[in-house]
């Protein structure tokens, strides 16, 4: 679940800087359907029959993201055509995406007591909605907006690669293990 978020946050984010010239995300469509959307809503599946219900919301919600988000730019789906300008259709993706703000923010408050890798991890990701929600609202700055987006999604990707990581080393099966910072839990 955390690798195809990982991956794919990674992708777009590298498209939102910039990264080679590339300011077109349509080459992420497919990464985003399947392993961002398809593997992770999976997974969240997996966690909600593990009685994780972090896990399972997080998982679904963003593989649903990742899925939706890919429509967007599917030219058959018709939603870029549906918009008589550019502007019109970025700022129905802003509203789009700060939406994904609002969720976001949501679920990093309930990571405040999980482990400071998570909390890592949706704090950033809050704040990348958040710019890059900003940046299709605005034109003077949308530029430097979209890019500090891409910037923390970057950020964002390799937490989301640590923390992944961290949990595949079990200490039953690995040499050594990632620290994530756990959190004491709550004693009433």
């Amino acid at each position: 679940g955390l690798f195809g978020f990982a991956s794919t946050t990674l992708i777009l984010s590298m498209y939102n800087v910039q990264v080679r010239g590339i300011s077109t995300p349509n080459a992420v469509v497919g990464m985003a359907l399947f392993v961002g959307g398809l593997a992770q809503f999976v997974a969240g599946m997996w966690e909600f029959a593990c009685a994780n219900s972090f896990g399972a919301t997080a998982f679904t919600m963003y593989g649903g993201f990742w899925m939706s988000f890919a429509t967007i730019y599917i030219p058959g789906s018709g939603i870029g055509a549906a918009y008589t300008s550019d502007v019109e259709l970025n700022h129905a993706v802003g509203i789009y995406l700060m939406t994904w703000f609002i969720i976001t923010f949501l679920l990093f408050i309930a990571s405040l007591r999980r482990n400071i890798g998570l909390i890592a991890l949706f704090f950033f990701l809050t704040l990348t909605f958040l710019l890059l929600g900003i940046s299709k609202f605005v034109t003077t700055t949308a530029d430097a907006c979209g890019k500090a987006g891409g910037a923390l999604g970057i950020i964002t990707a390799f937490i989301a690669f640590y923390v992944g990581t961290a949990q595949l080393l079990v200490p039953s099966e690995s040499y050594f293990r990632l620290p994530l910072g756990d959190i004491p839990k709550r004693v009433d």
